[in-house]
Order: structure tokens, then C-alpha cells, then sequence
């Protein structure tokens, strides 16, 4: 009498160590393949190679997604449960369809993102992505919050600034550009002194050619800037992080949680399977008695 059923091979095979590290090769291999395409001459040179390595990576994916299935035994359809697996099935479906013809673009987007099949193969990176989905609606009102402080500080640039310097101030949507260049701390020393020593000081030849009235503002453009960078990237942004991080660490909690649930289910499961089999193997011997 033998409590291994198939949907239990396939589930601990699918489930195993090797055969998770032996996926996440093939992945890393096609993305790698990928890479080596976009380079003309060696994809012409070894065009049969990496083609063969692209066949064996589907090869793989499909054997995974077979044993995957398998592993539910009579309810095979539970596979598609779970939305990371109906990624994985449309990225495999995607890339089976033929390269040629008017499928040609279809078919290399598909093989593009085999590679975010990464994130499937690794538990650690799923609780890193349904962190950031789990995050979006407070990012929300963080984002219009930031929104609000862009508004206002353009408003400001533009009365403050906007004749001295026409090309960063001149209008609401260029301080809104202007200022997003600035809340990444890129360059914007040299935007403040513009504003600070007035625009015929600068060496930038589109600032010099809208310069018309050169209008130093002094104290106010480091004032300025220094509010806003700290207001926008140091205050804003850093509520975005421990959003993030709150998501993490609820994500964790949920992943241990289910982890934990799911071994229950497994020893229930393997209980009932037990118990079906002595119901049987004692039929069996009733049988036999009934017989003799």
C-alpha cells in the first residue's frame, strides 16, 4: 500500500529545490540568449546554437507547467487559480507562437518577458512585487501631495523667476520640468545660480538666447531650491520608501502566514489520501473474506 498518488510526485517534484534552481537557469539562459541578439554579428554567427537553447528553454517552462498542472490531480483547472501561474501559462502560449510574418513582434515581446518569469520563480521577489501593488492606493495621496508641492513651487518659479529666466521659468510647464530635474538632484545648482546671479551670467547658449532682462534674485533662489528639495525629495519621497517598506513587512507576514496554511492543507490532504487507501485495502479484505 503506497500513500505516494501522482498529483503528490508531481507537486513534490514541481516543489523541489532542483527543479526550482534548474527554472530559474533556463530563465537566466534566456535572458542572456535575449541579450546576445541584440547584437547582429554574433546572432548571425551562432544563430543555430541560441536557437536550439531558446527551444530547450521552452522545453523547460513547458515541463514545469505540465508538472505544475499535474500536481492537482482531478482538479487540474486549480492551476489557473493562481495569477501567477496564468503569467507564466500566457508567457509560455506567447512564446510558442511561430516568429514569422505578422507574429514576428508578438513573439519577441513575448520572449522579453520571459525574463520577468524571474519574479515567478522566486518567492522573495513575489513578496517584493505584491509589496508594491499592496502600497499603490497610499502612494496615491503621497503622490498628490507631491503633485501639491510641485504646483505651488512652479506657481512661485514662475512669478519669482520667469522673467530672469524664460527657459526654466517662462511658463507653468516648463517650471513643472524644470522642477522635476531638480527633485532628482541633478544639475540644479546650476539652475539656482542662474536665478541667483541673473540669466547673462550663464554659459548655457538656450538661456542666453531667451535672456532679455537679467534679474538677479539673491537670498530668495537658494531659499527656493532649498525648500523645495527638502520638501519634495528629502520629506515627500521618504514617505514613499515607508510606504513601501510597511507593505513589506505586511506582505512577510501574510507570506509566512499562508506558508503555514499551506502545510496544514498539505498534511490534510495526505491524511485523507491515507485514509482512502485503507478503505480500500480493507474492501479489499472483505472481499476476500466474502470469497472464502
Amino acid at each position: 500500500m503506497s500513500s505516494q498518488t501522482p498529483s503528490n510526485i508531481f507537486s513534490r517534484i514541481s516543489h523541489s529545490r532542483f527543479f526550482s534552481n534548474t527554472v530559474i537557469g533556463a530563465i537566466i539562459l534566456g535572458a542572456v540568449v535575449i541579450g546576445i541578439e541584440t547584437y547582429p554579428h554574433s546572432s548571425e554567427g551562432f544563430g543555430y546554437v541560441l536557437k536550439t537553447i531558446d527551444r530547450f528553454i521552452l522545453f523547460i517552462f513547458a515541463v514545469e507547467a505540465l508538472f505544475k498542472i499535474m500536481s492537482h490531480g482531478m482538479r487540474p483547472y486549480r492551476y489557473f487559480f493562481d495569477g501567477w501561474n496564468v503569467f507564466d501559462f500566457s508567457i509560455l502560449v506567447l512564446c510558442l507562437i511561430p516568429s514569422g510574418g505578422n507574429y514576428f513582434a508578438v513573439a519577441r515581446l513575448a520572449r522579453i518577458f520571459r525574463v520577468f518569469r524571474l519574479i515567478t520563480a522566486m518567492p522573495r521577489l513575489q513578496m517584493l512585487v505584491g509589496a508594491l501593488f499592496k502600497s499603490i492606493p497610499s502612494m496615491g495621496y503621497i503622490g498628490l501631495l507631491l503633485g501639491l508641492v510641485f504646483y505651488i513651487f512652479a506657481v512661485l518659479g514662475v512669478f519669482m523667476f520667469g522673467a530672469n529666466d524664460p527657459f526654466h521659468f517662462g511658463n507653468l510647464q516648463s517650471a513643472l520640468l524644470t522642477l522635476f530635474s531638480v527633485v532628482t538632484l541633478e544639475g540644479w545648482k546650476d539652475v539656482m545660480e542662474i536665478q541667483m546671479h541673473g540669466c547673462s551670467t550663464t554659459s548655457t547658449e538656450m538661456v542666453k538666447v531667451l535672456c532679455t532682462q537679467s534679474t538677479p534674485a539673491g537670498w530668495l533662489a537658494p531659499a527656493f531650491f532649498i525648500l523645495f528639495i527638502v520638501s519634495g525629495t528629502m520629506i515627500v519621497l521618504n514617505l514613499f520608501i515607508g510606504v513601501v517598506v510597511n507593505s513589506m513587512s505586511e506582505a512577510q507576514k501574510e507570506m509566512k502566514g499562508s506558508a503555514s496554511g499551506l502545510g496544514v492543507l498539505n498534511e490534510i490532504h495526505q491524511i485523507s489520501e491515507k485514509i482512502d487507501d485503507l478503505k480500500a485495502h480493507l474492501e479489499k479484505v472483505e472481499a476476500e473474506i466474502s470469497k472464502t
